[in-house]
């Protein structure tokens, strides 16, 4: 009984080698294959899209789809039987793309014209950072994330005067223009002074009054200084958060990643990153 549990979790443990980690050829070349076939599916879909190529080769992609699908929905499987938490993983954010992935073609049995949806496969290739274990390009995430999570506070108060400004000069823009000149309502005005301040300028609605265009000016130049708040805010928090080699590996329990090199336990559950199977 208990060599056969330690077979059990010894197969679960190489299992999750290959699957979750691109630290080994195997676990790499797992994912490139994946990510091809990710690849592959969407294109087919796209192909499947084209009248004139699915009036001669309907047959075909559905063949293909079809097999795209059964293979994914083994991987998928074999994911929930390597970690030990599966309906964690289940309602992971890479779990629930990975079940949106099959769902649509099994879908499609009811629902016709549904298998379109399963395009949501492209997500997945967000796995290619794993895959070559580009070190730098990881490291550099988790310096951006560590940067943007210490100055959320600073962008939420900047969000909020943004806001703020719109309000006032929608609510301006329209007292000044009005109606006649397509500031309808005070929304409509907001909308027009968001695009305005920031740069986009659809051109929809434009001041006509000498008040108004000289309004529109103010916000114009304010809207190229605010720009750089946002940009300056992130770019001190990242110099602060620094740099540190990361790995690929994933967590057994939890499936956190980004964990250092020389990490034996996971950062956010403390289990053992490598435990050792007797």
């Amino acid at each position: 009984m208990k060599n056969s549990q330690t077979d059990r979790h010894r197969f679960q443990h190489w299992l999750h080698e290959i699957i979750f980690e691109a630290d080994t050829r195997a676990g790499k070349l797992f994912d490139i294959i994946l990510i091809v076939s990710i690849v592959s599916s969407v294109l087919v879909v796209m192909l499947d899209s084209v009248t004139a190529l699915r009036n001669l080769y309907s047959v075909y992609f559905y063949r293909v789809e079809w097999g795209f699908t059964l293979l994914f929905t083994i991987e998928y499987i074999l994911r929930l039987i390597c970690v030990k938490k599966p309906v964690k993983y289940a309602v992971s954010f890479f779990g629930i793309v990975d079940l949106l992935a099959i769902l649509p073609t099994y879908a499609s049995l009811f629902f016709p014209g549904s298998q379109y949806l399963i395009v949501i496969r492209i997500l997945r290739v967000l796995r290619v950072f794993r895959v070559f274990k580009l070190v730098q390009y990881i490291g550099e995430a988790s310096t951006l994330t560590r940067a943007l999570r210490a100055s959320q506070r600073k962008i939420i108060i900047f969000l909020m005067t943004i806001l703020t400004l719109v309000i006032i000069f929608g609510s301006l823009m329209y007292v000044i223009e009005g109606a006649k000149n397509g500031f309808s309502s005070i929304p409509r005005s907001i909308y027009w002074a968001i695009v305005t301040m920031t740069t986009v300028g659809y051109g929809d609605i434009s001041p006509r009054t000498n008040m108004g265009q000289a309004l529109a000016s103010v916000i114009m130049i304010l809207g190229y200084a605010i720009i750089a708040v946002p940009t300056g805010i992130v770019t001190s928090e990242m110099t602060r958060a620094g740099q540190k080699e990361v790995t690929t590996q994933a967590c057994p329990e939890c499936m956190a990643q980004d964990h250092d090199a020389d990490a034996v336990f996971c950062k956010s559950c403390s289990a053992r990153l490598n435990p050792d199977i007797s």
